[in-house]
């Protein structure tokens, strides 16, 4: 087992900032030692929305990102460890999950792609990255998504009460970690994606903070059952999204079919949709005691608010309140998944993905034994 410290990385599709985390790691235990928020570039950031949604791009433009976004990895890690002391042979590895620009697991050539260039990670660093964690999975027929179930069930799974984790991050899925069934999750649909589109779209600012401009509107029914008639909502696991599907353009076109609603109430509509979406899947998979959330949209108020109104006899808690930072979970979840690729183990769980069989997740790009010694 390689036992051992593990930063993890992970930008994730509200592409509100880098999130680094230190832990120790080991088979049994995931001990998070640091945490740093590397910002995310208003002009890296409009480059990646500028891909990320099926449009034209040139190879130049395509591998300039890549290594831009490979270097600013390499830069928060390095942030990370000037922070902390911590010198780069002191950590086994780094996971770096990458930036997905394009998730596609249907059709005739199902694809992902997160870019990064975790080569620039490790010569930068001087610390062995492992990277490109989904494609295996979905080589073996699986979505590729979500890889954090795993994760969820090793830190948080109770042998007698039924858990459900939700993490709210652009896209929310769901981990059902239910005693005696085998784990399962997926996508339930738009998490914070929408909302902060919107909110950029038309207050130029990155996020609606504490749901303040939702609350200010209405919940538009008919925009709302126009959002939920979409097919996604009801087709079963195993399933994946992200961008590509659920944006503006999305947005717009079931928007198009009304007459004006204001911002304010489009905003109200789009947390509902969050709420009502994540709550009719937890319903539909028999419910449980207690929903844990993590990721941004664990902050909204307002969505967490629903969120118990829409799921009575059910505690909706942050996982801060079971020992999980709600900020971190992904990353750290990567990080493991790393501890678990370097000691010969699966990453992944069939029983979520859809995969033919457990296997082993990730590219490994090692470096010299000496690299990284201060």
């Amino acid at each position: 087992m390689r036992t051992g410290r593990y930063i993890g990385i992970m930008s994730g599709t509200s592409l509100d900032g880098i999130d680094v985390v230190l832990a120790a790691i080991d088979e049994h235990t995931v001990a998070q030692q640091a945490r740093y928020c590397h910002p995310m570039p208003l002009a890296i950031k409009q480059q990646i929305l500028a891909m990320c949604q099926g449009q034209a791009v040139t190879l130049s433009r395509f591998g300039q990102l890549d290594t831009r976004l490979g270097i600013l990895f390499a830069e928060a890690v390095l942030s990370l460890l000037q922070q902390t002391g911590v010198a780069p042979h002191e950590v086994t590895a780094i996971a770096c999950h990458g930036q997905t620009v394009w998730h596609e697991p249907e059709g005739d050539a199902p694809c992902t792609l997160q870019i990064g260039d975790n080569n620039r990670i490790a010569a930068m660093t001087g610390i062995t990255t492992v990277g490109d964690f989904r494609r295996r999975d979905m080589a073996l027929g699986g979505q590729g998504a979500p890889l954090v179930p795993a994760f969820h069930h090793a830190l948080l799974a109770h042998p007698q009460e039924r858990r459900m984790v939700l993490n709210i991050g652009g896209i929310a899925n769901l981990s059902l970690l239910l005693p005696g069934l085998p784990v399962r999750g997926f996508d339930t649909g738009p998490g914070n994606m929408l909302l902060d589109a919107w909110t950029w779209r038309h207050r130029k600012a990155p996020y609606d903070q504490d749901g303040r401009w939702a609350c200010s509107g209405q919940v538009h029914q008919g925009l709302l059952q126009h959002l939920l008639a979409d097919d996604y909502f009801l087709r079963p696991a195993p399933k994946s999204t992200g961008r590509e599907y659920f944006n503006l353009g999305w947005l717009e076109r079931q928007l198009s079919r009304l007459g004006p609603i204001p911002a304010e109430d489009v905003q109200a509509t789009l947390a509902e949709l969050t709420a009502s979406t994540i709550a009719q899947q937890v319903l539909l998979c028999g419910g449980c005691e207690h929903l844990l959330v993590c990721g941004g949209g664990a902050r909204n108020p307002l969505v967490m608010n629903r969120l118990s109104a829409l799921l009575p006899g059910i505690e909706v808690s942050p996982t801060d309140k079971f020992g999980v930072s709600g900020d971190d979970m992904e990353a750290l979840a990567f990080a493991w998944l790393a501890f678990r690729t370097l000691s010969g183990l699966p990453g992944n769980l069939p029983s979520v993905t859809g995969a033919r069989e457990e296997t082993l997740l990730g590219a490994i790009y090692p470096v010299m034994p000496a690299a990284g010694k201060l």
